[in-house]
């Protein structure tokens, strides 16, 4: 057991470390409160992935594995309240949504084979390094031993994903179309699709899941609600409606949702510098997406967005008593560095992850946010399908 002034003093200190860092940017002025905002943000959205174990890959093998519902359907829902979200935002600020026209930032991007590509590969390193790269985030506070050589991998999948960039670009990205549903079915018609595809694949997932035994309601005591808070698995559909809110609020702020854009920016900047990459990315900066820019200031949004979750996410692991470590192998280092590369260079390539291109793009009403979707799971199946077939033929040897 975690001794208390660690539980709880470890904690303590990193929260007063985020509101500090909360108060200074504020008092910036215009300039500083987008990276206030983003540093609380990133914080809520830490808590909410830990706390309701919001993990895209560990809620669809739960559901393929253990027919558990709870997760996809968390997901589903976290879907639903983003896309009603963005549609209140959208038609506030852009009215009429004509073709051609785009809201501003919004992660609408282009769909290509190479997205299909990109979100296979995605799926793979998934299975292989164990999270989506969100996911490896908030594991890092829970004392995996993964994911800190995931997050390297996914750096070095950046740095290939950018030497690969110009000849797919030229071959295949350039002539990519981008679709926002808005502009075909207007805002009420995109929305309706949306929440209708949303409905058809949560009916899909209670049907194939087994159905769960119903528990005994405890009396609603301080006790009680603190177990509940601070210490139990948050209930899905609670930690979905919390990821589409804390996603709407971002886009309204500040900007959509995403993980990658400073990892992917740091590893830019190191290798334009160090001369290892091409000099210019034909395309790359006026594409839709998780924008990796030349770093000009040490602190951007999405870094803070980053250390508020990773932080809030030691906060809430720590108090729920679900740090813990294990002992480093071989086999894990592989895993974190091969899955993280096929994280890195999908994320790279497809300009985002399961947040930014998925999450945020199904939000904004784009194609490119489905197509993603459909191919990072059959990349998912496919790689857990070959694990299955593999295990087999081992252990009958």
């Amino acid at each position: 057991m975690t001794p208390p002034a660690i539980r709880f003093g470890i904690p303590l200190l990193i929260a007063i470390g985020l509101i500090w860092g909360f108060l200074a940017l504020n008092s910036g002025g215009p300039e500083g409160r987008p990276l206030a905002f983003s540093l609380a943000i990133g914080a809520a959205f830490g808590a909410v992935l830990q706390r309701g174990r919001f993990c895209f890959y560990c809620n669809f093998r739960d559901l393929i594995e253990k027919r558990e519902a709870s997760g996809v359907i968390a997901i589903l829902v976290a879907l639903a309240v983003g896309a009603i979200g963005y549609t209140i935002i959208f038609g506030a600020w852009l009215p009429t949504p004509a073709p051609g026209r785009l809201p501003p930032t919004a992660h609408i991007g282009p769909v290509s084979v190479t997205l299909v590509i990109a979100a296979l590969a995605f799926g793979v390193g998934m299975v292989i390094s164990g999270s989506c790269l969100s996911a490896h985030f908030y594991r890092l506070a829970e004392g995996s031993v993964i994911s800190p050589f995931a997050i390297v991998g996914a750096g070095l999948g950046f740095g290939l994903g950018f030497l690969t960039w110009n000849p797919l670009f030229l071959a295949v990205t350039s002539n990519a179309f981008i679709l926002w549903l808005p502009n075909v079915l207007d805002y009420a018609g995109a929305l309706l699709v949306t929440l209708a595809l949303l409905i058809g694949l949560g009916i899909l997932t209670l049907w194939w899941s087994r159905p769960i035994q119903p528990q005994t309601a405890e009396p609603l005591t301080l006790r009680e609600a603190g177990q509940a808070i601070f210490i139990r698995r948050w209930p899905g559909v609670l930690a979905g409606i919390a990821v589409g809110v804390i996603s709407t609020f971002a886009y309204f702020r500040v900007a959509p949702l995403g993980v990658t854009a400073e990892l992917g920016s740091i590893v830019r900047t190191a290798g334009m510098q160090w001369s290892l990459l091409p000099g210019t990315l034909f395309g790359l900066d006026g594409l839709r997406g998780c924008a990796t820019v030349i770093k000009e200031a040490l602190l951007s949004n999405n870094g803070l967005f980053v250390i508020g979750l990773i932080g809030a996410s030691f906060i809430a692991s720590l108090i729920a008593g679900q740090f813990k470590p294990r002992r480093l192998t071989g086999l894990d280092v592989a895993r974190g560095l091969g899955g993280g590369l096929l994280l890195g260079w999908g994320a790279m390539t497809a300009l985002g992850c399961t947040v930014g291109v998925l999450l945020s793009g199904i939000h904004a009403g784009s194609l490119s946010g489905w197509i993603f979707l459909f191919a990072m799971s059959l990349g998912i199946l496919a790689t857990l399908w070959l694990g299955r077939r593999l295990r087999s033929r081992f252990a009958a040897a």
